[in-house]
């Protein structure tokens, strides 16, 4: 591994130990190296904008709740943090994307809005034919 991409990864760690300790600092330099990275990964994966930042927001929040648990030792900051992204873009993939509405057996009985202009345009169409109409 070269020698900047070894300082970087130090630094990712160094920068997730600290967010354990609760350093909000530490989190807006993360947050600015990560959140396009992550946001890309889970938009490849989810193939849904929205979805994609709703798993990129809650990598981000699963990584303040949990930096405490980060032990570099066992790999890279930057190893642990795109761990913890495949988690929560799998949480998301495995959401249905909208609840299932459940459909009518049967149509409506009532008019629509669009069945009431329209029965409403009929009558005046036939009131306006029958004003023009001749009288006998």
């Amino acid at each position: 591994m070269p020698v900047i991409e070894m300082a970087a990864a130090e630094s990712d760690a160094n920068l997730i130990e600290r967010i354990g300790q609760g350093d909000r600092d530490a989190f807006d330099e993360l947050y600015r190296r990560f959140a396009r990275p992550v946001l890309a990964m889970a938009m490849r994966q989810l193939g849904d904008n929205g979805r994609a930042e709703d798993a990129a927001q809650e990598t981000f929040a699963a990584v303040w709740r949990s930096a405490k648990s980060f032990r570099s030792e066992r790999g890279t900051g930057s190893a642990w943090l795109y761990a913890v992204a495949r988690h929560a873009i799998v949480d998301r993939a495995r959401q249905r994307r909208d609840p299932l509405a459940e459909a009518p057996d049967e149509p409506s009985p009532d008019a629509g809005p669009a069945e009431r202009a329209e029965a409403s345009w009929l009558t005046w169409k036939v009131h306006s034919a029958l004003e023009k109409l001749p009288e006998r």
